[in-house]
């Protein structure tokens, strides 16, 4: 924090957000400032905001959609790891547990090879065509879906094809949900996913995704500080999630302030 009277990074990351009227400005916003900035100083302002909004204070909720959104398109990422090594070295907790991994998984790999294990490539689905349709046909489809084809599409294996669909005016969440919820999990379309604000801002695609237990914890991790108190306690029940993400739940339910006898919860759902 800064000195008193003086606005510390972390508020004025939070400030800068909020100023900005659209999720995707924010997010491209984000990205400058993590190309221009070192290591150091991203790390320090936003282990900040995580801890005002694992505090439950609107204004850090809000502005960490922005923050989410732009950490779990960056993937594994190297500025990802070096944040993630900093705040390791650093004992940044609030900034550790938004970048959660497989790595704190220890012990459960034995036990959970169903979600673990590699993902099987799944065969191009039956268009109709009589043939396999190539992948700039299947874009051509995905940009002008008939209901039919939505289905199908939902399940093409190919990225480019998940990510022209996504950005199709059809869809509807109840189609993205299905995608998001797929078992086993379908890897390719739920890393689509993560590079689509239009949809991440729906709590109830994210909260899809948290549950489900074939979702990287490089996704789940990030979303997981998201969730409002009841989805929180869904996910410590939820036995098929990994233990990383059962016990940062738990983490995250301790840091929220108690409730007021006939106050209104402040942290609701994000959207």
């Amino acid at each position: 924090m800064g000195q008193s009277g003086l606005e510390s990074e972390g508020s004025r990351l939070e400030r800068v957000l909020l100023a900005l009227p659209e999720l995707e400005l924010r997010v491209n916003w984000l990205n400058d400032q993590f190309a221009g900035s070192s290591i150091g100083a991203i790390a320090e302002r936003l282990d900040e905001l995580c801890a005002r909004s694992e505090a439950s204070e609107p204004g850090a909720r809000e502005a960490m959609l922005a923050v989410v959104c732009c950490v779990v398109a960056q993937a594994e990422s190297p500025l990802v790891r070096e944040l993630r090594a900093y705040a390791d070295t650093a004992c940044l907790l609030s900034l550790a547990r938004l970048l959660l991994t497989d790595r704190h998984d220890r012990g459960e790999r034995s036990t959970r090879h169903a979600s673990l294990a590699p993902q099987v490539v799944a065969d191009v689905p039956d268009y109709g065509a009589g043939r396999e349709l190539t992948v700039g046909e299947r874009r051509t489809l995905a940009r002008r879906p008939s209901r039919g084809n939505i289905e199908r599409l939902l399940a093409d294996p190919h990225p480019l094809v998940i990510r022209e669909l996504l950005l199709n005016t059809k869809l509807t969440e109840d189609d993205v949900l299905r995608l998001a919820a797929r078992r086993p999990a379908h890897v390719i379309a739920l890393e689509a996913l993560t590079r689509s604000t239009a949809w991440l801002c729906r709590p109830r695609v994210r909260f899809a995704m948290v549950q489900n237990p074939g979702t990287p914890l490089w996704i789940a991790g990030p979303l997981l500080v998201l969730c409002n108190r009841k989805e929180l306690s869904e996910v410590v029940s939820n036995t098929s999630v990994s233990l990383a993400l059962r016990s940062t739940a738990q983490e995250l339910l301790a840091l929220r302030p108690p409730l007021r006898q006939g106050g209104t919860d402040p942290d609701r759902a994000l959207q």
